[in-house]
This record gives C-alpha cells, sequence and structure tokens, in this order.
C-alpha cells in the first residue's frame, strides 16, 4: 500500500511540473480515484493538478475509459431510431437557467428519443438533477424504471448517482471545483445505444477536446457549443447555443470534424439581453421560471432559449434539415403543451 501511495504521490508531481499520461496510464489513475483506492488528500491533488496543466486528450480519453468500464452501469434501449442526450459540462462563466432539462422534454416532444443524463450541482446555482427533482422525478428511481420510461415515453432521466456505480457519484456529493469528471462526465454512456449528443462545454478548447474523445469513441454525432454575449469578452461563455449573441460550434458529422459559427437568427430568432435568460438565484426559482414556460405563461425569451438548444438536437438526429426548422419544430412542442406532456408522463414511471 505504501507504495502504491508513493508511486500515485510522484505522479502527481509530475502532472504539476508538466508531463502527460498516455491513455493506459490516464486510465489507471483516474481508475484509482474511481474505486477511492488513494486517499481522498492524493485524490484531490490529482485531480486539480490534471485540470490546472490542462489534459490531453489521449489522457481524457483515458479517464473517459475509466468511466465507462469501472463505474457505469448501462440500461438497453430496443427500439428504434436514434437515441439523444442533451447535456453540458457546467463551470462556464455565464450562468443561465437550466437549459438542458426543458431542452430535453421539448426535443422529447418534437419526436426525438432523449436519453438525458445530468448531476446535481457542481459550480452554478442548480444541476440538472436539482431541477429535475424539483419539478417532481425521483432521484432514486431505479434504471430500470428509467428504461422503461425511455420505451414507453421516449424520454428518461439519468442522474449520475443512479448509473454511476461509486467514484464519479460520491465526488460530485463534496467536489466544488472542476476537474477532469466535469469533462468526460458528460460523455457518460447509460444508454448504450445513445449514439448522438449535444453537449455544450465551457471554453472553445473543451469543446473541441470532447467532440474528439466522442470521435474516439465511435459517436456517430455530436454538436458542441459555446454560446456568447454580444458585447462581452469573447473568454466569457456558456456551455450552450446562446440567445445573446453568437455561438461557436464544433461538430461531428459522418466521421469528420468541423468548426462554424450560428447566431440567434439562424435559428429565425431576434437576440435577447443576458439578463433574460439569466441564473436565479436558488434552483427552485429556476425550476418555477422552468415550468412558467412549459406552462405557456412565458413564450418570451426564455422558451426561445430552451427551443434553439432542443432545435439542435432535432438538427443533429436529422429530425430537421437546419437549425430553422429544428427551431419550429421545437416551438409547437413547446407551445402545443406536448413538452409539459411529456413532463408529466416522464412523472408517471420516473416520478416521486
Amino acid at each position: 500500500m505504501e507504495t502504491k501511495l508513493r508511486e500515485f504521490g510522484r505522479l502527481i508531481c509530475r502532472i504539476a511540473a508538466g508531463a502527460f499520461m498516455n491513455r493506459e496510464e490516464a486510465r489507471e489513475a483516474y481508475r484509482q480515484v474511481i474505486q477511492n483506492e488513494q486517499p481522498e488528500l492524493q485524490q484531490g491533488a490529482f485531480l486539480m493538478a490534471h485540470i490546472t496543466r490542462g489534459p490531453s486528450t489521449e489522457e481524457l480519453a483515458g479517464a473517459w475509459d475509466a468511466l465507462d468500464r469501472y463505474d457505469t452501469s448501462k440500461l438497453v434501449y430496443t427500439g428504434s431510431g436514434i437515441v439523444c442526450d442533451i447535456v453540458g459540462t457546467g463551470s462556464d462563466s455565464l450562468k443561465t437557467v437550466n437549459c438542458s432539462s426543458p431542452a430535453s422534454l421539448i426535443a422529447a416532444a418534437a419526436g426525438l428519443t432523449v436519453a438525458k443524463k445530468g448531476a446535481r450541482l457542481v459550480t452554478g446555482v442548480s444541476g440538472a438533477s436539482d431541477i429535475f427533482e424539483i419539478l417532481g422525478i425521483d432521484l432514486q428511481a431505479s434504471l430500470a424504471d428509467a428504461q422503461k420510461a425511455l420505451h414507453e415515453c421516449g424520454i428518461c432521466y439519468l442522474p449520475g448517482e443512479a448509473f454511476l456505480q461509486q467514484g464519479w457519484a460520491r465526488l460530485i456529493r463534496t467536489m466544488r471545483f472542476t476537474s477532469a469528471f466535469n469533462i468526460v462526465g458528460p460523455l457518460t454512456r447509460p444508454c448504450g445505444d445513445t449514439s448522438h449528443i449535444v453537449i455544450g462545454a465551457y471554453s472553445p478548447e473543451i469543446c473541441d477536446q470532447l467532440i474528439d474523445i466522442l470521435k474516439e469513441i465511435d459517436m456517430k454525432g455530436a454538436i458542441a457549443p459555446f454560446g456568447r454575449v454580444t458585447g462581452r469578452p469573447e473568454t466569457e461563455g456558456m456551455d450552450e447555443f446562446s440567445l445573446c449573441g453568437p455561438t461557436r460550434v464544433t461538430e461531428l458529422k459522418n466521421g469528420k470534424i468541423s468548426t462554424y459559427e450560428v447566431t440567434p437568427r439562424d435559428f429565425g430568432c431576434e437576440p435577447c439581453a443576458f439578463e433574460e435568460i439569466q441564473t436565479f438565484p436558488t434552483a427552485a426559482k429556476n425550476a418555477h421560471a422552468i415550468m412558467e414556460v412549459l406552462s405557456g405563461n412565458n413564450k418570451g425569451a426564455l422558451a426561445s432559449f430552451f427551443c434553439i438548444n432542443a432545435a439542435a438536437a432535432l438538427y443533429l438526429a436529422q429530425k430537421a434539415a437546419d437549425y430553422k426548422e429544428g427551431m419550429e419544430m421545437a416551438q409547437e412542442a413547446l407551445f402545443s403543451g406536448k413538452a409539459l406532456q411529456k413532463l408529466n408522463l416522464l412523472r408517471k414511471y420516473q416520478g416521486l
């Protein structure tokens, strides 16, 4: 044991000094963290040294291997068609009302099968799990319940605590800093049939790394947005499509990676002020704002913000020919009440 502790300590020092691991070394290091084989002090030091130095794509692929191989329980989808996920890494500098959760409900209401995963807050006001819990979803529901929900109503919610067996679920309960898990955690595939993902990130560089990793692990289609606010520094952004300015997009399609920029007008929308989509101070207020949109009581900027992110998933999964058509589909699903119906149906299978 003392030898293992010292070896891991030396690894921490090497990483802090700028050394890089290969994929196998990274997988083994993250396995030891996930399986709690190192003292918490060394785990925290390793995670901070690695994220501060900046993980390579190969290292992140190794971290993903460890999560997928040693920590992820799986459900199976036997239906037809594409299964998509909509998620963000968090840790972005511009905090908005939770977007991926309502966007997932809207996309599902428009006909896309969505295996949505998420977790409690790490760096923001509320994570997807905090929101879904307030909306009536039982975070303790079994994977069997989620699997039934996916088959019966075309959407399920997969909190990290339900499918991550020990490591990440343990860590996110106590961590309040960004780590490589913020990057690879959203890439986990508790539904092994998920072939497409919209995954926002907190910087353009991380968007590119995510897409590189997703190509490496054979994801069929992926979009990684970094949204900005016009007039603010380019380094400030959100891990979703922005209604307040341009969004830099990295896309994986047919095995090829491209990078481009879209604006709200590509979705047929007018830009809004950031304050119109900015997070509220509590999870309860964010959940209330989401319900106001789903219930049809708010058809303003927040509704459009949710819809453009649902539209991206519809475009990615080839339900829509482009972002504008995806927006039209998302708005119809929302304003017709179908998205609220999806939430009520989801409560039937995964409710409290």
